[in-house]
């Protein structure tokens, strides 16, 4: 999954249906000049419904749809007839989605299943007509109620893409090479900086027909987690990856260095990243004879395991799933 419509994020003002007013009638027939009571009941309003569906990838449907209407109940009529309840608005969203109240910016729900449904803004009920207060003491009430207002409020919507596996990593790391590798996902790639602009979703097939879903997270740079560069705005994608694949290069300076940028970013973010499962695969090592992978290996950052991988070449791959594997399961 790779689009220039990937859009992830959406604000709009949502409002729900009001409650139809009760009526106040009487009944009113030849013969019966005085009949009793008959107000109908007013219908409830419309809500604002957020459900999840897994066929969605993005909010790009909702990016022009700035307000969102539920329709208002129908007022109570004579006869003791009920007035129509209002349609609710349902909006369809893909799975990851966040979604904020805009204004104190809490997160209201999260939808994380298929056909998950919350209710964003709940429609008013229907006012009661005169006849549900008829009483022994009270034949001919005088007064039916008016229907509930209805609520409305700004919102904000966030995908947090859900990924077995999140490939983390400078630009240029070799992520997008590596995902079109062992998926059938045909990501963009070049050789130069920010060549993923959107993240990728590839499912990468194992053993004994086995699957695990792996996400190309836009390339991150030192100071992302304070606004710099691409990364902030993907950063929020890696909250949902239950592993984080780290990918230097090989030709890198020093991977430890880079990987420990790398880490610093994600605590910065969200330090509650740091407690996911972690590995590390050094990139582009088709480069690197024995000899000198025996000295990278003294320098690799402690207590994380690290893979030597060339997707040009396939060497690794396989050791690479297999670790994924084991550290998922």
């Amino acid at each position: 999954m790779s689009s220039p419509n990937f859009i992830d994020y959406v604000k709009f003002h949502a409002r729900s249906g009001a409650g139809g007013a009760g009526c106040l009638h009487f009944h009113r027939e030849k013969f019966i000049p005085q009949g009793g009571p008959d107000g109908g009941d007013g219908g409830h309003g419309g809500s604002v419904i957020l459900k999840g569906n897994s066929q969605l990838w993005t909010l790009l449907h909702l990016k022009f749809r700035k307000h969102i209407r539920a329709e208002h109940g129908e007022g109570g009529q004579g006869q003791d007839r009920t007035g129509s309840d209002g349609k609710d608005e349902i909006i369809e969203v893909p799975l990851g989605t966040v979604a904020r109240n805009a204004e104190t910016n809490q997160i209201v729900c999260e939808i994380t299943d298929d056909g998950q449904e919350f209710v964003l803004a709940p429609g008013g009920r229907g006012g009661k007509g005169n006849t549900f207060f008829k009483s022994s003491t009270n034949q001919a009430p005088q007064h039916a109620q008016p229907g509930e207002p209805a609520i409305e409020g700004w919102f904000i919507l966030e995908l947090k893409l859900l990924g077995d596996v999140g490939l983390v990593g400078f630009p240029n790391a070799g992520k997008s090479t590596l995902l079109s590798v062992v998926s059938a996902a045909k990501p963009k790639i070049a050789d130069y900086a920010f060549t993923t602009l959107t993240p990728n979703l590839g499912v990468v097939s194992y053993r004994e027909n086995q699957s695990f879903v792996m996400a190309d997270i836009p390339g991150i740079i030192e100071g992302a987690s304070e606004g710099k560069g691409l990364g902030i705005r993907f950063l929020r994608h890696i909250e949902r990856n239950s592993l984080l694949l780290f990918m230097v290069p090989a030709d890198s300076p020093n991977i430890k260095d880079e990987y420990d940028v790398l880490l610093n970013e994600l605590k910065q973010y969200n330090p509650e990243l740091l407690d996911k499962k972690r590995l590390l695969a050094v990139s582009k090592s088709d480069m690197l004879d024995d000899e000198l992978k025996t000295a990278i290996k003294k320098e690799l950052p402690k207590g994380v395991e690290a893979v030597f991988i060339s997707a040009l070449t396939n060497q690794g791959i396989v050791e690479l799933k297999d670790l994924i594997w084991k550290s998922l399961h």
